[in-house]
């Protein structure tokens, strides 16, 4: 759902989904760590973030292995936008890391990488890509590369690498999509289209598959054929197509199957942010927005993390559309000072220091 006020929900899912597939698919095993250090990536591994980092200040002031600690507390950052610190983090697990650590070297140097390509420093990510890529091939290797060569308008090694990432994913949906998403964000969707029809080609056998072709659908536009693609899926009870379902027939302008579908999200799911803010979200396009924030504070009372920060975003354009702007702006200064790598955040601060 577009908002209105610059912010786009297809790109925040594509960022979502980017993020924690970077993040917690590492190239190499993963050490455990001290005791602390394991319960932070245990708290990693549920979405919270500051849990995570909680326990990981914890296990540096108990000294336990800098190399471990360092590099869960730099995804705990990435997760969180704070790019350049974590790639500050995991030179400090590189520097406490030596030579007879390989695999667990290119892991923590994979996920500097993708913290560089998040900051924008695109030369960084071309040569520390090649670099790795010279050592061992692999798919998000050749997709950050040539991410990085598009922003750089290097069109034609993009296209090359590119089609090296598409094609050593097997057929993963979510490589293609990402693909046409770096296409999109240049303008140059009539390119990454052609990403998208060729996964279109895949043969869907899971609930998954089903889900990813329906993102496809929902990357294009083509909302009924979306709608189609996740019916079965999401009347299997599989919860991202029940979600992405939701915000489908939020799109159509459906807001009483929107609404149903995402209180199935919550009965199915228990009491969850995700579920309470597709409400949210139904409420706001409705134009109910005390309604809005009384979903939106019930889903920021859970324990839960994840799916909080799309909570606080709507919050503040909750109090926005309400004309509340001196509480908009006390809850985008509290978003930023959460997620202060986030652009729209900063945009949104921005734009409310001005009323």
């Amino acid at each position: 759902m577009n908002n209105g006020s610059g912010f786009t929900w297809k790109r925040f899912l594509w960022l979502g989904a980017l993020a924690f597939s970077l993040l917690m698919t590492g190239c190499a095993r993963k050490p455990e760590g001290g005791a602390k250090t394991r319960l932070g990536m245990e708290a990693l591994e549920n979405n919270d973030l500051s849990g995570a980092m909680a326990f990981f200040q914890e296990a540096a002031a108990a000294m336990e292995d800098p190399v471990v600690l360092n590099r869960g507390m730099g995804i705990a950052l990435m997760g969180q936008a704070r790019y350049q610190e974590a790639a500050a983090a995991f030179q400090a697990a590189l520097d406490a890391a030596d030579e007879k650590m390989p695999e667990t070297v290119r892991d923590i140097r994979f996920y500097q990488v993708t913290a560089w390509y998040r900051m924008g420093e695109y030369e960084e990510v071309v040569n520390a890509c090649l670099s790795l890529l010279g050592e061992k091939e692999a798919p998000e290797l050749y997709f950050l590369l040539a991410a990085s060569q598009l922003a750089q308008g290097d069109r034609d090694s993009a296209r090359e690498n590119f089609d090296k990432a598409a094609r050593l994913s097997s057929g993963d949906y979510a490589m293609y999509l990402r693909i046409y998403e770096c296409y999109e964000e240049h303008n140059l969707t009539g390119i990454g289209d052609e990403y998208l029809q060729t996964a279109l080609g895949f043969v869907a056998k899971t609930n998954e598959d089903q889900y990813e072709v329906g993102r496809i659908y929902f990357y294009l536009e083509q909302y009924d054929q979306a709608r189609e693609a996740l019916m079965a899926s999401a009347e299997d009870g599989y919860l991202p197509s029940m979600r992405l379902l939701g915000e489908v027939y939020l799109r159509l302008g459906d807001y009483a199957h929107a609404r149903a579908m995402y209180q199935s999200v919550l009965d199915r799911d228990g009491q969850n942010p995700s579920g309470y803010n597709g409400l949210a979200l139904c409420a706001i396009a409705e134009g109910s927005y005390d309604e809005a924030i009384g979903w939106i504070e019930s889903g920021l009372a859970l324990e839960e993390e994840d799916g909080k920060q799309q909570l606080r975003y709507n919050e503040i354009v909750a109090y926005e559309r309400k004309l509340d702007f001196a509480s908009a702006l006390v809850k985008a200064e509290a978003y930023c000072e959460l997620y202060p790598g986030d652009e729209n955040g900063r945009k949104e601060l921005t734009f409310l220091r001005t009323r």
